[in-house]
């Protein structure tokens, strides 16, 4: 997400339904729009988020933080979301696998 006035991007927009596409497997796969980005939640549970600009970030704790780290992820600002590796974001399966360890850190 970004700043509460910045403005929604077409890149934004593309990334929040390629991940909600992608992803739908997991659940209740949706999208929200928030301070220029997107939410992206499995039942009410935020467990992804799309900035502005249209990167994708999953959530984060010590269960897959190290994950992140290793593969050089930027955390979203002081948030405990990381981007997701291109490499990620682009194989399926692998997406799917780092997004249901992101979605039980965010239903703890």
């Amino acid at each position: 997400m970004g700043r509460k006035d910045t403005k929604l991007t077409p890149a934004a927009t593309g990334t929040a339904e390629m991940l909600v596409e992608k992803l739908a497997t997991l659940g209740d796969i949706t999208s929200r729009k928030m301070f220029g980005g997107y939410g992206i939640f499995e039942s009410g549970s935020m467990f992804a988020l799309v900035t502005s600009e249209g990167i994708a970030h999953l959530k984060a704790d010590d269960s897959n933080i190290a994950k992140f780290e290793k593969a050089g992820a930027k955390q979203h600002g002081r948030m405990p979301y990381y981007e997701i590796p291109a490499s990620v974001l682009t194989n399926t399966r692998s997406l799917r696998s780092w997004a249901t360890a992101s979605l039980a850190v965010a239903k703890k």
